[in-house]
């Protein structure tokens, strides 16, 4: 049997998506460039503002101004949410391996060189599991109950799906950036492509500086993304669902005629309150029903329109200038 041939890694890409955080940008440029710096291979550090409405972009811009960073600073002309800004990143990645890192430094940049060394024993996908999560209690949950749907819908046993300091080798990069579909969860699809995969633990600190960008609107939002992009089970379960309210029903109904014959109409109010609970309980299945089609029926629709993830407003990086001055 053939042994595959583990490709060396020669640059590291790191990517980073920004969005309002003004306050930690500092410390994370200057511990990010620490930790690169340590490593033997060449390296970059890619900084997606994703439409920050605080001085978030002017730091970028300073920070890729200056040679010795090797920062590169993406502007996006607007919001358009983490995963977009991370395949923005993606697209002007250069490394044979990428790593993607949040801005909040909840997650260590020095953990860096860990996932570099991991992932040179010959995996195409780094994942991470926080180690002591400093979170909220809420937080734990939902990302215990996301990850759980994750692992029963993909069949991939990882651990952690919402730790974004993970390392992805050059191939799998390529493959998710072949996908086009507008709702796009990277953890998940990268893992699709994978040969070899592993988790490795890090440090978890607490946040320092700033708000969550995650709420509860916001965590609901990122259910429905997965569920819908994911798999098409809930609209199988529609089905089944259907056909035991179905069978629900004219199993009631054959009970109601049998305990009117028995006890008369007096019993349930002339069966007035009985006819309005199952009214209520079809309707409100429907509701259901026709709530997840729509969701899905929306994402059909923003897919066909195939407008771009995000627009880039502007990229700023002194390596790029200077390459392009010593070619004039």
């Amino acid at each position: 049997m053939p042994v595959l041939e583990i490709q060396p890694i020669k640059k590291v890409s790191v990517v980073i998506p920004v969005y309002n955080e003004q306050a930690s940008l500092p410390a994370l440029i200057e511990r990010t460039s620490d930790a690169c710096k340590t490593l033997s291979q060449s390296y970059e550090i890619i900084l997606v503002d994703d439409g920050s409405s605080d001085d978030s972009s002017s730091l970028l811009t300073a920070a890729a101004k200056k040679e010795d960073l090797y920062v590169t600073a993406i502007l996006l002309n607007r919001n358009y949410g983490q995963h977009s800004a991370i395949m923005a990143g993606f697209n002007h990645a250069s490394g044979d391996l990428i790593i993607t890192l949040d801005a909040d430094l909840q997650n260590p940049p020095e953990e860096i060189p860990r996932l570099v060394q991991t992932a040179e024993e010959g995996y195409d996908v780094v994942g991470t599991i926080r180690s002591h999560r400093k979170d909220s209690f809420f937080r734990k949950t939902a990302s215990k109950s996301i990850n759980l749907m994750i692992q029963r819908t993909t069949g991939k046993k990882m651990k952690d799906y919402g730790c974004m300091l993970r390392a992805y080798r050059r191939h799998i990069i390529d493959a998710i950036l072949n996908c086009h579909e507008r709702s796009t969860f990277i953890p998940v699809l990268a893992n699709i492509f994978a040969r070899r995969t592993h988790e490795i633990l890090v440090q978890h600190a607490e946040r320092a500086f700033g708000e969550s960008k995650y709420g509860l609107i916001q965590l609901i939002n990122l259910m429905y993304d997965l569920i819908t992009c994911l798999t098409t089970t809930p609209l199988r379960l529609l089905s089944l669902i259907g056909s035991v309210i179905a069978l629900s029903g004219f199993a009631l109904a054959v009970l109601l005629v049998v305990l009117r014959l028995i006890f008369g109409s007096i019993w349930a109010g002339d069966g007035v309150f009985t006819l309005f609970a199952v009214l209520f309980m079809f309707i409100g299945a429907q509701f259901i029903g026709m709530g997840l089609l729509g969701e899905y029926i929306g994402r059909i629709y923003h897919d066909v329109r195939a407008r771009p993830r995000y627009f880039i407003y502007k990229v700023i990086s002194a390596q790029f200038v200077k390459s392009m001055q010593e070619e004039k």
